[in-house]
């Protein structure tokens, strides 16, 4: 099953994390600026949401990244197994 959807660019892809903490962030400041408390709680949750929402996204592809590079990529060493050198 091959896949055949889009998909994002390289740069936006890894902007992403920086765009949820970066609106997270200006949500929060909203929230903080805002007059009303009935719009200043969502507001601010979504902030937090969004800030929170963008470390764990950078950290997990950190952290990914680091396993791939000490194990290798995918299971090419099986791939060796079935020849008779």
């Amino acid at each position: 099953m091959t896949r055949t959807g889009k998909r994002l660019s390289r740069p936006l892809y890894e902007g992403l994390p920086w765009l949820y903490v970066a609106g997270g962030a200006i949500a929060l400041f909203g929230s903080y600026v805002s007059p009303y408390r009935a719009l200043s709680i969502p507001i601010g949750l979504l902030g937090l949401l969004g800030v929170i929402g963008g470390i764990v996204v950078f950290l997990r592809r950190r952290d990914y990244r680091e396993m791939q590079s000490q194990y290798g990529r995918g299971d090419s060493s099986l791939n060796d197994l079935g020849s008779d050198d």
